[in-house]
């Protein structure tokens, strides 16, 4: 069984409306999830199969990582999924990427979505970051998390996050984006190098997981907790 002290933090990737499956990070070819865990891919309905799926360790909050695709992309924000899933799970957290430029992107959904948006913790994509200063006032934000992502051992980062590890906030996510879907394991070696920069921060994977056994090895690596989606669907990988 995987590490007690690894948390499995599930994930929905929201387009347009719906839960959709995501592989290797080719977008245009998500399509609605089909899963064990519910039927149909509306979102309350799939987070709820997700939670019961994966349990937070005891004392933990619930966490649900959600990827706003559509705004992502450039299109809007999914205001009205968002607030859905915030108001018919009142101890939910969600990790929202919803494309932030920067801090200001978030203060913005925060008002738009109003009391329900405390509990929700800014992601901020690297391939979505407008530059240095927008990498410095998020590291300012105890509640913001930087998402390191790449493609084909190459970094998306057109702000250059990358390359500054002393800018970073406290909680950095390794996004291997062609590992996600995939089958084909965690991507460790990114983690570990990144990871080896700032040992100091919290550190979370994603993409890769297949099974307890690929927990376990993502447990030995230093990580708090790794994203999963597929394998929670899929039922390769079943903690409750």
């Amino acid at each position: 069984m995987p590490s007690p002290d690894l948390q499995v933090i599930p994930v929905l990737d929201l387009m347009g409306g719906q839960v959709v499956r995501g592989v290797r990070g080719e977008r245009h070819a998500y399509r609605p999830i089909v899963s064990r865990l519910a039927d149909g891919s509306a979102p309350r309905a799939v987070a709820r199969g997700l939670r019961r799926a994966a349990p937070p360790p005891p004392g933990a909050r619930p966490v649900l990582y959600v990827a706003d695709l559509d705004a992502i992309q450039g299109g809007a924000v999914q205001l009205d999924a968002l607030a859905d899933l915030l108001q018919a799970q009142p101890d939910l957290c969600l990790w929202v990427d919803a494309g932030f430029a920067g801090p200001g992107d978030v203060r913005v959904l925060r008002a738009a979505l109003g009391p329900v948006a405390a509990r929700i913790r800014p992601v901020y994509g690297s391939e979505s970051l407008a530059g240095a200063a927008a990498l410095e006032e998020l590291a300012r934000d105890p509640d913001a998390i930087l998402s390191l992502d790449s493609r084909l051992e190459r970094p998306l980062d057109p702000a250059g996050a990358w390359q500054r590890p002393e800018a970073w906030p406290g909680t950095v996510i390794v996004m291997t984006l062609d590992r996600v879907g995939a089958g084909t394991g965690p991507d460790l070696v990114t983690f570990a190098r990144l990871r080896a920069l700032a040992p100091d921060r919290t550190w979370i994977g994603a993409g890769g997981v297949r099974d307890a056994a690929d927990l376990c090895a993502a447990a030995a690596s230093g990580a708090a907790a790794w994203l999963v989606a597929s394998a929670l669907h899929d039922g390769s990988l079943q903690l409750s």
